[in-house]
């Protein structure tokens, strides 16, 4: 796993790398939050394959748990990953209700995470 902190229109963003499943747990998220924090990091990047597949089932309760904690300590998120095509209606409406209400963000690619994360400052 590789972490790549930047600086984007004066938001602390954290790229998390990896070409494994890297959060399986609650436990594993809050790990990497507070590294990335630690590190200057406001919010993170996470990629679609980094999480269990349990996430994505809704049922399961993983997805909440997990996005409980980056409520809890005020941290966004954003996850790269194809959410268009998703079968699931349930989750199809998980994933447009976290991107209205602003602190979970699912994207199409980095340069939207970023987007999202640290809009550039209109004039």
């Amino acid at each position: 796993m590789k972490i790549e902190i930047t600086e984007v229109n004066g938001v602390g963003l954290a790229h998390v790398i990896s070409e494994t499943t890297i959060i399986s747990s609650t436990q594993d998220a809050l790990d990497i939050m507070m590294d990335c924090s630690y590190q200057g990091a406001d919010s993170l990047i996470l990629h679609e394959d980094n999480l269990t597949p349990d996430f994505f089932e809704l049922s399961t309760g993983v997805a909440g748990d997990i996005l409980q904690k980056f409520s809890t300590y005020n941290c966004r998120l954003a996850i790269i990953g194809n959410f268009e095509d998703v079968e699931s209606k349930s989750l199809s409406a998980f994933i447009a209700e976290s991107n209205r209400m602003g602190r979970i963000h699912f994207v199409a690619s980095l340069e939207d995470a970023k987007e999202v994360l640290a809009p550039s400052k209109k004039e």
